[in-house]
């Protein structure tokens, strides 16, 4: 049995490691940091600190477990308006952002520009980041969590949108209703395609 909760700062650790986990092999962070082990070792602060400091006080983080309570999955979603930092929490999360990527920093920054820039300007909820551990891959953890989330975003008659580092997982999210708009490069960088789900009538 699946159980999907809301996270708060007090669980931004959990998050971080859990999607860190999760993204051991995506293309975008393999770009960003190339070697397999600083990226296991950088990744567990870049998502603690962007959970901590940015998106769990908004209350839209949530983890999957299993029933041992184990985290599986994890979602981190910016609510229509949030979808970015403030000054203020940019400050605070540099720090993990700069020991994450050490002297690629400047690389990731230049990859999260290209996003800011082509961000959609309506009012949305973004899903900013979504993924399972290696080990419960198709168990049905994403599944639980994006619907948890989707159904309050239905519910509000609001729009949602993601940006795929991974074309595998495209025909997925299309099956919950998003459709690519774009395809986006950094020069050099593997290509993220933006997905937009509409509104419900």
């Amino acid at each position: 049995m699946i159980t999907v909760r809301q996270a708060g700062r007090a669980d931004a650790r959990e998050l971080g490691t859990t999607l860190a986990a999760a993204f051991q092999e995506d293309p975008v962070m393999a770009w960003i940091l190339p070697d397999p082990r600083r990226r296991a070792a950088g990744l567990p602060h870049f998502f603690t600190a962007l959970a901590r400091h940015v998106f769990a006080p908004l209350g839209a983080c949530e983890l999957a477990t299993d029933p041992d309570a184990a985290g599986a999955g994890a979602t981190i979603w910016g609510p229509p308006g949030h979808w970015h930092g403030t000054p203020a929490t940019d400050l605070r999360t540099l720090p993990g952002i700069v020991r994450a990527f050490g002297r690629r920093t400047l690389v990731g920054k230049q990859f999260g520009d290209l996003l800011a820039e082509h961000h959609p300007r309506e009012p949305h909820w973004y899903l900013s980041m979504i993924g399972t551990t290696p080990e419960a891959r198709g168990a049905g953890f994403g599944q639980a969590l994006l619907r948890s989330r989707l159904d309050r975003v239905d519910a509000e008659g609001a729009a949602a949108y993601l940006e795929s580092s991974n074309p595998d997982n495209i025909g997925y999210y299309e099956r919950f209703g998003f459709a690519v708009t774009g395809e986006l490069r950094v020069p050099g960088g593997p290509p993220v395609w933006p997905m937009w789900r509409a509104a419900t009538a």
